[in-house]
């Protein structure tokens, strides 16, 4: 088996990172195969698994890095912008729904539902984790607002937890009907926003 050097490793993977977030936007993860993923780089199909375990290993890279891009943004121009709970929160509902909303590869997770099998089939430990750390970026915020007496002293877990859940509306597009989400959607971050705020 031929070796790569450190270089040639990082640019096939930076290849395959690439490559895979375009064919995972436009087709979804089960549909997208490792043929597919390594033929632009110039790597057979065999050698894939010298960089990833998986497509799925692939695919959980992929969207870490597309989180990690998009919450620096959102989290700057919400919560760090403003000192007033109910603002911070509706701006941050909205600017994480308008990126779901229009993001093709966390629709294809979220919405679509086409990867949403493998981000849920994780172990209970590893669901834990994941929902820790989501909670983990809301809380400090909550908590100084707490100090500051600006919003009641609900448990600031449960308050970041029903900030967290006001986004899985975006699951439910289908069901509550084209013509009602975007009225639904606004009223629900103005509810939430208000609600949590009147603590």
């Amino acid at each position: 088996m031929r070796g790569f050097t450190d270089d040639e490793r990082d640019r096939i993977r930076d290849g395959l990172v690439e490559t895979g977030q375009e064919l995972f936007t436009q087709y979804g993860l089960k549909k997208t195969t490792i043929a597919e993923l390594t033929e632009p780089v110039g790597i057979a199909p065999s050698t894939f698994y010298q960089f990833f375990d998986s497509k799925e290993e692939l695919y959980a890279e992929i969207l870490e890095r597309e989180s990690e891009e998009i919450v620096g943004p959102i989290m700057a121009n919400s919560f760090e912008s403003t000192d007033d709970p109910e603002e911070a929160i509706r701006q941050f509902l909205r600017l994480l729904l308008d990126e779901i909303e229009s993001n093709p590869l966390l629709r294809h997770v979220l919405v679509d539902g086409t990867a949403h099998e493998y981000v849920a089939r994780g172990t209970e430990a590893e669901k834990r984790a994941e929902r820790e750390d989501e909670l983990a970026q809301i809380l400090p915020y909550v908590e100084r607002w707490q100090e500051q007496g600006k919003i009641g002293d609900t448990d600031p877990t449960v308050v970041a937890s029903v900030i967290r859940a006001a986004v899985f509306i975006t699951l439910h597009q289908d069901d509550i009907g084209e013509d009602l989400y975007p009225d639904t959607r606004n009223l629900l971050i103005d509810a939430v926003a208000a609600g949590l705020s009147d603590l």
